[in-house]
């Protein structure tokens, strides 16, 4: 962990003093850095705590934009958060991608607030969420923005560029078509990249667009689908923000992830632990209203979430795995596919709708949250509203 000098505790303490807002008076610097400014035309960056799921409030000046919305139940909670904030008006609103847990309270926000642009990536999903969001839209005489990477919007005295997706066809894997973005302010760098995963991370990589950020936040929730070690040393934050539910049963953040984090000395904010935490940047300098967490805890993976605490472990270098026991994990596996492919089970994306055969290619790319096996035939699946793969062609 970088160390912080004792002048700048001594000079945080003053500035404490001196301003009457408890917001700012429980301001955190980060580290190395102090905030030589902090007033209402600067640009806050608020994470809010929406349990297993996503939701940011961007404010610089009278400009603001809100970055997905939680799931479904949180939609009156953003809505109050954000009037807490006295926001009037929004001039951009982006659901990253059509998942419940990040859209699913958009349609209150856009309901109950004015705003300019609504952002959504060129995907469609067959759910009452989606279409409760694109209800409200098409009820207000809007059309949805489809942004493409390297566009550049502003906002107030920032300005954001679109960095993903970076190409059209991810196949079933709804999280890869995540809308990410770079915001600047001054000096400052902010990166969001929605739940996007390592083929999306790979092709930002490839693009050659600036990612270095100093402030990121994590990526799906902190799982090890994504936050990949060469995505995140390319981005080379100071800090990362983690958006995730306290016990959630899919295991975030995982523990690659947090290990990663710690070897490279990267100050973590989790919203599990410390609530919504809040950024603040006067364009060279960021503070926090919280200190970073020092658990260092992981997600239980395998769906459980039980009161055991993971802890990642303290080495010098990143944790691998033996090669024997990839080699176990990958012969396993073709068992496991081999099984069901002989009981008929088919493999249904619960995002998609789509079922696919066990051995579609698809399959290894579908996040395992969405991932469900059924042993329902073919019939009955499409019977149900589920769409057979075109590829594997189950």
């Amino acid at each position: 962990m970088r160390k912080k000098k004792i002048w700048i505790i001594i000079w945080s303490i003053c500035l404490a003093l001196l301003l009457g807002c408890d917001g700012i008076n429980n301001l955190q610097f980060s580290s190395g850095k102090t905030s030589t400014k902090v007033t209402e035309g600067n640009l806050e960056v608020h994470f809010i705590d929406v349990g297993q799921g996503d939701a940011t409030l961007i404010k610089q000046g009278e400009h603001a934009m809100l970055i997905d919305a939680g799931d479904n139940s949180k939609g009156t909670a953003v809505q109050a958060y954000l009037q807490s904030q006295n926001i009037k008006s929004l001039d951009y609103v982006i659901g990253t991608h059509p998942d419940s847990d990040h859209i699913g309270g958009l349609d209150v926000v856009l309901y109950k607030f004015e705003w300019d642009t609504v952002m959504m990536p060129d995907l469609e999903k067959d759910t009452r969420t989606y279409e409760d969001v694109k209800r409200v839209i098409q009820d207000k005489n809007q059309k949805i923005t489809v942004p493409k990477a390297g566009d550049t919007y502003t906002l107030g005295e920032a300005e954001f560029t679109i960095v993903c997706p970076q190409k059209s066809d991810y196949g079933d894997n709804s999280n890869n078509y995540s809308i990410g973005l770079r915001l600047t302010y001054g000096e400052n760098h902010f990166l969001f990249t929605g739940d996007a995963e390592e083929e999306s991370e790979q092709d930002m990589l490839a693009s050659g667009m600036d990612l270095s950020a100093d402030v990121f936040k994590a990526a799906h929730h902190g799982s090890d689908t994504a936050n990949t070690e060469e995505f995140l040393k390319s981005v080379n934050p100071e800090s990362v923000v983690i958006s995730c539910g306290a016990g959630n049963s899919y295991g975030h953040p995982r523990a690659a992830v947090m290990n990663e984090l710690r070897q490279m000395g990267i100050d973590v904010y989790r919203t599990d632990e410390q609530g919504t935490i809040v950024a603040y940047s006067d364009g060279k300098n960021i503070a926090w209203n919280c200190s970073p967490s020092d658990s260092w805890k992981a997600g239980e993976p395998n769906g459980s979430s039980g009161s055991k605490d993971t802890q990642v472990k303290q080495e010098s270098t990143k944790a691998k795995e033996p090669t024997e026991t990839k080699e176990s994990e990958e012969t396993q596996e073709q068992e496991e596919i081999q099984t069901v492919e002989s009981s008929g089970t088919y493999v249904i994306n619960a995002n998609t709708k789509k079922f696919h055969k066990p051995s579609c290619s698809s399959v290894k790319q579908m996040s395992e949250d969405n991932r469900q096996y059924t042993e329902e035939s073919r019939e009955k699946l499409i019977e149900e509203g589920y769409e057979p793969c075109k590829r594997c062609q189950p």
